[in-house]
C-alpha cells in the first residue's frame, strides 16, 4: 500500500508564487533565501519531501523543518530565521551607559594623543578601567561590542559634522539688509522702467592656479582611452584673483583679473563699474567685510564720489547670501575644472574669454531664501 503523507499541502496565491520565482532568479539575494523558495514552489507543486531533498541535493531534516516553518507561520516568516533566545547579556544597561558616556568625552581628556576616539582605543580604555569604576564584565570587551552599543544609542565619536557658530551680533539684521536688495531687484526686474540704481553682488576669487602640464595630454581614443589621459606631475606658474560683479538685473558679469586683491585694485574696480554704469545715479554693491573693503584707501575714493556707491555688507561667515558665489562655484566646477596654461598671460585670458562667454547669454540669478519674510515699504 503506498505511503499517504499526513502533511498539509500548501497553497500558494499567484503573489506568492510570483515572489518566489523572483527570488529563485534573483542574483543578489542570499542563497539560503533562493533555496528555500524552491522548496515552497516544488513542494506548493506537490514534490514530496524525499524528491525535494533529492532534487536540491540536501538532507530531508533540513526540507521537513523549513516547510512545517512554513506551514505554520506563512511565506513572510518562513524565508527567514526565527528569533533565538541567543546567549544571555552579561553587559547591564549601567555598563552600556558608562561606555557611551566615555564615548562623549574626548579622549585627550583621559590622557591619550588622539583627538577622536576608535572603537579599538574605545574598547582598550574601557577594559583597563571598568572594575575601578564598578563595571567589571567590561573586562573582556571587544571592538565589536563596542561599534553595536555606539550605534543602538546613536553615538560616532569618530566622526565630525561640522557646524558654524554664528559670532556676528547683528547677523539677523545684515541678512535683512542683503534679502531687501534682493526684494529690490525683484521689483525692478517686474517693473518695465529703466532704474536709476544698479545692484551688483561682487566678490574675489583669490588663489586661481595656473598649473602647466608637463606630457601633453591624451585625448579619448576608442579602444584605447576612455577619458582624457594626464600625466600626474606639473609645473605651477603662481596664482591669480578674480575680482567680479554680477548685475543682479541682467546678469552681466563685470571683471578683473589681477595677480593680487589688495585696496588698489579694489578702488580700480570701482572706477570701472562706475565707468560702466556712467548713466545710473548709484551703484548697490552687495559685498563681505573684507578689509579692502572698508580700507582708508578704498574710504579716500569713495569720498571723491559721494551718494555714488553705497554698500550693503554680507554679515560674517555670511558669504553664503551673496549670489555672487554662485557664479564662482558654477565657474570651478565648468571652466577652471582642471585647467591646464602655459602662463599666468594665457589663465588670465582664457577666464577673460569665459567671461565673455556668459556676458554673450546671461543668466539673471534670482535668490529665493526667506524672500517671503521682506516687505517694502
Amino acid at each position: 500500500m503506498p505511503f499517504i503523507s499526513q502533511r498539509a499541502k500548501l497553497d500558494l496565491t499567484t503573489e506568492e508564487i510570483n515572489r518566489l520565482e523572483k527570488i529563485i532568479h534573483s542574483r543578489t539575494e542570499s542563497v539560503s533565501h533562493i533555496e528555500r523558495a524552491k522548496m515552497f514552489l516544488l513542494y506548493h507543486q506537490g514534490e514530496t519531501i524525499a524528491s525535494i531533498g533529492r532534487i536540491l541535493e540536501t538532507n530531508r531534516a533540513k526540507v521537513e523543518r523549513h516547510i512545517d516553518k512554513i506551514l505554520q507561520f506563512g511565506l513572510d516568516i518562513a524565508l527567514n530565521d526565527l528569533p533565538r533566545s541567543g546567549r544571555p547579556d552579561t553587559i547591564t544597561k549601567e555598563d552600556k551607559a558608562w561606555l557611551v558616556s566615555l564615548a562623549c568625552q574626548k579622549p585627550k581628556e583621559f590622557g591619550y594623543s588622539y583627538e577622536l576616539w576608535t572603537t579599538d582605543l574605545l574598547a582598550k580604555h574601557a577594559r583597563n578601567h571598568c572594575v575601578e569604576n564598578g563595571h567589571p564584565t567590561l573586562q573582556n570587551l571587544a571592538k565589536g561590542t563596542v561599534s553595536k552599543i555606539l550605534s543602538a544609542n546613536n553615538v560616532k565619536p569618530h566622526k565630525i559634522k561640522y557646524y558654524l557658530e554664528k559670532r556676528d551680533p547683528e547677523f539677523e539684521q545684515k541678512m535683512a539688509n542683503v534679502l531687501y536688495v534682493y526684494k529690490e531687484v525683484e521689483m525692478v526686474s517686474k517693473n518695465d522702467e529703466q532704474s536709476m540704481y544698479a545692484y551688483i553682488s561682487y566678490d574675489e576669487k583669490p588663489g586661481i592656479q595656473a598649473i602647466e602640464n608637463i606630457a601633453p595630454d591624451l585625448s579619448p581614443s576608442p579602444g584605447t582611452y576612455s577619458c582624457l589621459a594626464r600625466d600626474y606631475e606639473y609645473v605651477r606658474h603662481g596664482t591669480l584673483s578674480l575680482m567680479a560683479g554680477i548685475d543682479l538685473v541682467t546678469g552681466h558679469i563685470l571683471a578683473q583679473v589681477e595677480d593680487r586683491h589688495r585696496s588698489i585694485e579694489f578702488v580700480e574696480f570701482l572706477k570701472m563699474i562706475s565707468e560702466y554704469y556712467k548713466d545710473i545715479e548709484k551703484i548697490v554693491i552687495i559685498l563681505d567685510n573684507h578689509s579692502a573693503h572698508i580700507s582708508k584707501e578704498t574710504r579716500a575714493y569713495l569720498s571723491t564720489v559721494p551718494n555714488r556707491f553705497e554698500f550693503v555688507f554680507t554679515p560674517k561667515h555670511g558669504s553664503w547670501l551673496n549670489l555672487i558665489e554662485s557664479f564662482f562655484g558654477k565657474m570651478a566646477k565648468s571652466m577652471l575644472r582642471a585647467i591646464r596654461v602655459k602662463t599666468k598671460e594665457e589663465l588670465k585670458d582664457r577666464i577673460y574669454k569665459y567671461i565673455k562667454e556668459i556676458n554673450d547669454c546671461p543668466t539673471v540669478y534670482r535668490w529665493k531664501y526667506k524672500m517671503d519674510d521682506i516687505e517694502i515699504i
